[in-house]
């Protein structure tokens, strides 16, 4: 078999550090939306048939940890659609979330960057993040975990069609968990 001319090969790799850019990019304005509580342009971002979805995390032994994690369709604590994330996204608007009055301040830290599958209209990618929240004069709450999505190349940018997030916590400390990762 003959192998790829150098050319071909480095056009190649400049294409997967071009794509690993616009996803980064991507992210990174995502997070800035979120954290300027400009959530219908957040929700923008998301596909109509878009899944978005949190397990809960659960202590295993060694031999059981393939049930570290709830499945779609056991407890969540996130399990929705589109819909129902508009529906919290209106909720917030009406001055009756009182998880949310006054709104919190958080920054979205997103890091670790990884599109594990391009397969041309559709690219798997893990990310890890930090959500650092305060709220009222002294409440603050810090959730780290991972997420895997898998984004859709529309018009330049993506669409977010599923997104799984994973919290390395086991018991939630907060209060509520109002806010979207």
């Amino acid at each position: 078999m003959a192998e790829e001319p150098d050319s071909t090969r480095r056009d190649n790799r400049i294409a997967v550090m071009l794509r690993h850019h616009e996803v980064e990019r991507f992210y990174y304005d995502e997070a800035a939306l979120l954290d300027s509580h400009r959530y219908e342009e957040w929700l923008a971002l998301f596909s109509d048939d878009a899944h978005y979805f949190m397990p809960i995390r659960r202590t295993r032994t060694q031999r059981e940890m393939d049930k570290e994690f709830t499945r779609p369709g056991e407890m969540a604590f996130f399990d929705d659609t589109k819909i129902l994330l508009a529906g919290r996204i209106a909720k917030l608007k009406t001055g009756r979330s009182w998880a949310e009055d006054p709104p919190s301040r958080t920054r979205h830290l997103i890091t670790n960057i990884r599109v594990v599958k391009d397969e041309g209209g559709r690219l798997e990618v893990e990310s890890n993040f930090h959500v650092y929240r305060t709220r009222l004069n002294s409440e603050e709450t810090s959730w780290i975990g991972s997420r895997r999505d898998v984004l859709r190349p529309v018009g330049g940018s993506f669409l977010i069609s599923d997104r799984k997030i994973f919290l390395e916590q086991t018991v939630l400390l907060s209060r509520n968990l109002s806010n979207f990762f």
